[in-house]
């Protein structure tokens, strides 16, 4: 079985992206429907998935929940809520009540986004992050290099709540440099409560001529921090069209963890994402 840990969809008749502008990412205008999403899936050999919020507003997560309750394929959701709001706690609560929503399984927030490089730390954030943990939920965390330090100090206050890195913190794959990213990297899987996505990559690299082995100096260093019991795979989908088909970028995750043994590829591609989320 394979699983995969991380792709969106989205309607832009019902809700626009905003965050996709500009020229690059012009192929993204479009819709993305999970009837989309299960072809190419089923024909990679993937059976399970993990839909992944897209933007920061309140009507997102019901609707993909629902998306969850209507479609096999999809078996666990990370949603959005405002972590700062004082009800949050209540709000979580209500999106499990929700048609579909036995499948949310994690919480995001685009902290990439936010100025501040300490928007984890903030004293109204922690207490949602503590109710995220509270309601048996992980965050995912989508951040880049700079903000790594700040996760590492969350993680270490909330040891009781899992963090998944998602995208391997986006290192600057196009730049081929590894510091600072990859101390921060090792710093963030020196905590138990932490976990990481092997997703991303290719639109981190030249989308128009990236190679595997631009790729393999950042997948080495998340399987050795993290190791193929806290790896999973993700897609990225349909972000990575902009580089790469779906079924390539399972290729190349292959490509990427073939040394690491029938247990460990179990563990990367399935075993490790299902109980995390707990599909």
């Amino acid at each position: 079985m394979t699983v995969d840990a991380h792709h969106h969809v989205w309607d832009l008749s019902v809700r626009d992206q905003d965050w996709i502008t500009g020229p690059g990412l012009r192929p993204l205008r479009r819709n993305f429907t999970p009837a989309d999403l299960a072809s190419e899936a089923r024909a990679a050999g993937v059976e399970r998935t993990v839909l992944v919020q897209t933007v920061t507003v309140p009507e997102e997560t019901p609707e993909l929940l629902a998306l969850a309750d209507a479609h096999e394929l999809i078996a666990g959701v990370v949603g959005w809520t405002d972590l700062t709001r004082p009800d949050v706690t209540d709000e979580l609560a209500r999106l499990r009540a929700l048609p579909g929503g036995r499948c949310l399984k994690g919480i995001r927030h685009q902290v990439q986004g936010e100025p501040d490089p300490e928007w984890l730390l903030r004293p109204d954030v922690r207490r949602g992050l503590a109710a995220v943990a509270d309601a048996g939920l992980v965050y995912d965390l989508v951040v880049r290099p700079h903000q790594l330090p700040a996760c590492v100090r969350a993680a270490a206050a909330l040891p009781r709540l899992t963090f998944v890195l998602d995208h391997a913190g986006k290192p600057p794959v196009a730049s081929g440099t590894l510091e600072p990213w990859a101390s921060g990297v090792r710093a963030l899987a020196a905590l138990p409560n932490t976990v990481c996505k092997l997703s991303g990559l290719v639109t981190e690299a030249d989308p128009a001529s990236w190679r595997t082995d631009d790729l393999r100096p950042y997948a080495d260093v998340v399987l050795d921090a993290f190791g193929p019991g806290r790896l999973m795979f993700g897609s990225d989908w349909p972000v990575c069209t902009l580089a790469a088909a779906y079924g390539d970028v399972l290729a190349t995750a292959r490509a990427l963890t073939r040394d690491l043994g029938d247990t460990g590829r179990r563990q990367f591609f399935a075993t490790t994402a299902t109980r995390v989320y707990g599909l």
